[in-house]
This record gives C-alpha cells, structure tokens and sequence, in this order.
C-alpha cells in the first residue's frame, strides 16, 4: 500500500524570510493555522478512508517552517499529534522547515514528540541561485542540517525546485546530483509557477524573467525522477497540487503533471527498443496503458513522426517502467 499523508498546512509560519517564489496560502488554498481539534477531524477522516493504512499514514504539518514556529503552538501541535503515533493510529509525524532552522536541541525536542521524518526545503544547491531567489540560507546549511537530522535517526527528506530565477536545467540536474550525494530518503521535486504577490510574478511582468515551458520542464523532470529512483531514494511528490488560477501568472503547471513525466519516460524506453520504421506491438503493465500511449495519444503520435505503427497492449508480466517491444513485420530487436 502506497504511503498517504493526513496533511495540515501552517502557511508561512516560521518563515523569517519571504522567498522569490512563495505565496503558501494560495499554494496551499490555507489562510487559517490548524488547531488539535482540527487534527483529531483530519485523522478520523483518515481512518474512514478504504485507503487508510497505519503503517503507511503520517500526520505531515507543511508549509511555513516548522522547526521554527513560536515553541508554544509547535509544542500544541506536537501534543495532539502524537498519541495517534503512541496508539499506531499513523506510523509517524513529518514536518516540513528550513535548513537554517535546525539544531540539536531542535531535533531532541521535536523526537520526543513522534517526529519521525523532517523535509528541508533545499530548493537549490547552487548559491548565486538560493541568493537571488531571496532564500536566506546556503547550500552549506542544507549539507549541516541533512547530516544532524540523519544523525539524530530522523528520517531526511529534501524538496528541490526547477526553473528558478537565474537557474537552467543544466544547474538543476547539478543540484539533483549534489542532493543524491546527502543521501536523503525522499525527495520532492517542484517546477517552479509563477504567482501573482511574488518577486517572481514582479520580474515576469517586467519581462526580466520566465520559468521554463511545460515540454522543456517534463523532460527535465523525467530525467531528474530517473535519476534520483537509479540512486535508491524515492520521489515523493512531483509538481504542486492544485493552485489558485486567478493567481496563476506562468509555469509549468499540470494537473496531472506526474503521468506527463511518467508517459515521457514510456517514450523513451520504447524508442531505446525500436528497430527500422515499421509496425510495432509495444507491451506494458495493464496500469501503464495510458502512459505509454501518452496525453491525446502524444506518444503514439510522436513514434508515427519518426517512422513507426505502433498498438500498446497490456501484459500483466511486465513490471512498471519496463516496455517490451515487438515488430510485427520481421523480427523484433
């Protein structure tokens, strides 16, 4: 069973620092802080779900810096979520922060309190580019924080964004790289979208900026996603949830962004097969049916372009990710 977050957003709380691309209350859709009461509604609702599994559901507190917020709420929020922890109600607490926000004392204090796995907003490992986007921390405070939470046998998440200001794709796949090298045992990857209220959406308008296209970002992506699965961590989020669209200025967004990426990556396991033009049964996974044949058919339009009639049928042998190429006129390859 796939792991599910009870999730409770505490839209920019903690945060000292307003960062080029943030607007987490349109983001999130979150303008009021949770409360126990509204923790104790969020896991009951849980528990009615016919997905609902204690040993992979987690109370998450995203958005704002949690590490960071005023001790007493961080203490309330703590209190009410981890008897649900002490009962196996959920398996763990994860909580989102800042990589500047974490201490020793920190990391004691939120263990004692069922936190099981802390993400760090990384967002970039490259300097000049966490500095023009307004982060206020280093790649430096992401490599310190990443080993204190790991040494503290709390499991490390870090959450990485494309198309910043200042950045290329050829800086992200380096910040990927740099990310892989910390070990972390997830990782979150978000395109950046350009929000009315940001830095970001005032330089947009002003021409002196723009993210990268929807084509241009899914490939990036389903390069990144490859190679961060080929390292042993797991992508646990790609691209935002829905958003705001009166806010919406620019960017990448999707709403079903992950088959995008996964069905540009069918594409590509196809045409490492392929043979000479001609026709051609492709086999996947009965679940990977519309992926490989892609958005609209995009994919089976795009081996036509390049020579090739192709039918994409089910086998229920083949794992996901994985394509079995047959040609129909001669051998196969």
């Amino acid at each position: 069973m796939k792991h599910a977050n009870i999730s409770l957003f505490v839209a920019h709380v903690g945060c000292k620092h307003r960062c080029s691309f943030c607007d987490q209350n349109t983001i999130t859709g979150t303008l009021s802080l949770p409360t126990a009461a509204d923790i104790a509604e969020a896991v009951m609702i849980a528990q009615s779900s016919k997905n609902y599994s204690p040993e992979t559901t987690e109370i998450a507190f995203f958005g704002g810096s949690f590490t960071a917020i005023e001790k007493e709420y961080m203490t309330e929020l703590l209190d009410a979520a981890c008897p649900y922890v002490e009962q196996g109600i959920v398996k763990g607490i994860r909580v989102s922060t800042r990589p500047d926000a974490i201490s020793e004392e920190i990391l004691k204090f939120v263990k004692s309190k069922g936190v099981t796995a802390i993400e760090l907003g990384a967002q970039s490992m490259d300097d000049e580019i966490l500095s023009l986007n307004k982060r206020g921390h280093t790649s430096k405070d992401v490599e310190t924080a990443s080993e204190m939470i790991k040494n503290s046998g709390i499991e490390l998440g870090l959450q990485m964004m494309t198309g910043l200001y200042g950045s290329t794709p050829e800086k992200d796949m380096e910040t990927a790289e740099k990310i892989i090298a910390l070990n972390p045992k997830t990782v979150r990857i978000y395109p950046t979208i350009i929000l009315e209220g940001t830095l970001l959406g005032v330089l947009y308008k002003k021409g002196e900026y723009d993210t990268y296209s929807l084509e241009t970002t899914t490939a990036l992506c389903a390069d990144l996603l490859e190679k961060f699965q080929n390292a042993g961590i797991k992508v646990i989020r790609l691209g935002l949830h829905d958003i705001d669209k009166e806010k919406y200025l620019a960017g990448p967004w999707h709403p079903a962004f992950r088959e995008l990426v996964d069905s540009r990556r069918y594409l590509k396991l196809a045409l490492e097969k392929m043979g000479t033009s001609g026709k051609y049964n492709i086999y996947v996974n009965p679940s990977a049916i519309s992926k490989m044949t892609g958005q609209s058919r995009s994919n089976i339009a795009e081996l036509s372009k390049r020579g090739y009639s192709c039918k994409v049928l089910p086998d229920k042998n083949i794992k996901e990710m994985q394509v079995k190429v047959v040609k129909t006129e001669g051998n196969s390859k």
